[in-house]
């Protein structure tokens, strides 16, 4: 198959649009991060990457905490509006009529309407050129309780995440494999079960 080379660019897809919030509960603000991911297992660590000059770069730097949320499908219209409003002109929670809710580990605020919400402590910020990276430590979560089983096993899958590719928004679709699958063992068709024993 054929290629054509371009120059180097931020072509990586699909990436997840959450919503990040900062400020308080009592003052919260939101914008839309693409680019944000996971860097480290133990301890869990994830950054995002913003901008100088939005409004929520001053209040993540002052603070030193923001909260990630999980952006559901059904939310990609707060997700996008977020994204392109300023919190300088406006209580974005109150225009998306999101609710905050206070967090158990940071000031800043989570989502309600969110599945999932990562609590996030920054470690260090990185001036990259047009965007400052937010290396963070992940120092709480909280999950829907309506994405777990009885035995408290979480099913993100129920989450209908929303994704961002090269510019449009796109709800996950089938699911064609799990983590390990590709070495996992296949049972044996041709190999019977052994039979049961009679009790007497």
């Amino acid at each position: 198959m054929a290629k054509v080379n371009w120059k180097g660019s931020t072509l990586l897809g699909p990436v997840p649009p959450t919503m990040v919030s900062c400020g308080t509960v009592e003052e919260p603000n939101v914008l839309c991060v693409a680019w944000t991911g996971i860097v480290n297992s133990q301890p869990p660590m994830t950054y995002v990457s913003i901008r100088p000059t939005r409004h929520s770069h001053g209040l993540i730097k002052a603070s030193g905490e923001f909260v990630i949320n999980l952006t559901p499908s059904r939310l990609v219209r707060a997700c996008d509006y977020v994204g392109v409003r300023s919190g300088r002109d406006e209580n974005k929670f109150e225009k998306m009529h999101l609710t905050a809710l206070p967090c158990s580990h940071v000031s800043a605020p989570q989502i309600a309407e969110c599945p999932v919400s990562l609590e996030c402590r920054v470690k260090d910020v990185t001036s990259l050129g047009s965007h400052d990276m937010f290396l963070a430590e992940i120092v709480g979560v909280n999950v829907d309780e309506e994405l777990l089983d009885e035995e408290g096993k979480l099913h993100l899958e129920k989450a209908g995440l929303l994704s961002y590719v090269h510019g449009e928004y796109f709800a996950q679709g089938k699911k064609v494999g799990s983590f390990g699958y590709s070495v996992r063992k296949r049972p044996n068709p041709k190999k019977k079960a052994p039979a049961k024993k009679a009790h007497k």
